[in-house]
């Protein structure tokens, strides 16, 4: 498959950078001095923006925990009334820990719903942090990050041939993503790149193996506790590709979002906006997204639902950050 790789992002932001008593005391041994006895920037708040990795750390002996729930549709079948904006239904919920071996290594694992067929699945994943923003230093302008994930699903395999979840071993059942994170803060203004690549072990017929995506994030204040983050993903998908799911049968099982007209499947790039509200010692974002899964390996590629035409969804982030052990000074 043929990828070319060239697009700017649109960043959408409206946010505010604070953090109460109990935040910072939580997060003060990530303020250590860098080189040259200048202090490092913390672009964003947290390690996730919605569903775009950041170049922030845990912080050695520290553990993030976080909690990501996606609801169904606001504008579904039902409604209102019949599905309370699409709160009655879970799409996708991931609960992850967010373990900073050293201020620049961290280890995830987490186990996700999904939100298809290809559901249950467990993640690891490791972030090094490469370089990093340091304050009025011409020499660090940037923080650069990698971050590469594993997943594994444990759904039942179908017993039928060319759906999603027709596993026959257990690599049928892995993807991964490889991540680049670039990420700058202007003033009190961030801003970030999140080149992709993503490899699907197991796919169907005419569908992508491999798949290069361009994503970004932004971040701007609102007032001292409130930030708007925004965050969006453009992948490259094949024409054979999209030209395939134009015109697909019944013989193929669609992704759970494709309900009303099984017979063409479009995708759609994955947008995020949030409000993010900093409390004492938690971070709380309620988020806005046409991606019903949390996965990267998944939302890139399986994205099928329009903000345009209404089939967007609200979710929530809770994070928290623990010590687990304090490093030897």
């Amino acid at each position: 498959m043929r990828h070319s790789v060239l697009l700017i992002c649109f960043f959408l932001p409206l946010t505010g950078l604070a953090q109460d008593s109990t935040l910072n005391s939580l997060m003060k041994d990530m303020d250590n001095e860098g080189k040259e006895g200048k202090r490092p920037v913390h672009i964003f708040n947290g390690v996730k923006a919605i569903n775009a990795n950041t170049t922030e750390m845990t912080g050695k002996g520290k553990m993030d925990f976080r909690i990501t729930h996606n609801f169904d549709d606001i504008d579904g079948r039902g409604g209102i009334f019949g599905r309370f904006l699409g709160l009655d239904n879970a799409r996708d919920v991931r609960i992850g820990f967010h373990i900073g071996l050293s201020d620049r290594l961290d280890v995830n694992v987490a186990r996700i719903k999904g939100a298809g067929s290809v559901g249950k699945l467990y993640e690891l994943a490791v972030k090094y942090l490469l370089i990093q923003q340091l304050e009025n230093d011409t020499k660090h302008p940037l923080s650069v990050a990698l971050f590469v994930n594993a997943a594994v699903s444990s759904a039942k395999a179908s017993a039928f041939p060319n759906f999603e979840n027709s596993f026959r071993s257990f690599s049928d059942r892995m993807s991964q993503t490889v991540q680049l994170i670039v990420a700058r803060k202007f003033g009190k203004v961030s801003l970030q790149l999140n080149p992709t690549f993503v490899n699907t072990n197991y796919t169907i017929l005419n569908d992508d193996e491999n798949m290069f995506a361009i994503g970004g994030a932004a971040r701007i204040p609102v007032t001292r506790n409130l930030n708007i983050v925004v965050d969006y993903f453009h992948p490259f998908r094949s024409k054979s590709s999209k030209d395939f799911f134009k015109t697909i049968d019944a013989t193929y099982n669609p992704p759970a979002d494709v309900v009303y007209n099984p017979s063409v499947i479009k995708f759609y790039d994955p947008l995020g906006i949030s409000f993010e509200i900093l409390t004492a010692g938690h971070i709380f974002n309620l988020n806005f997204t046409n991606a019903a899964d949390i996965l990267e390996n998944r939302f890139i590629p399986r994205t099928t639902s329009s903000w345009s035409k209404g089939k967007f969804r609200w979710g929530f982030t809770i994070a928290r950050k623990f010590v687990i052990w304090r490093p030897k000074k």
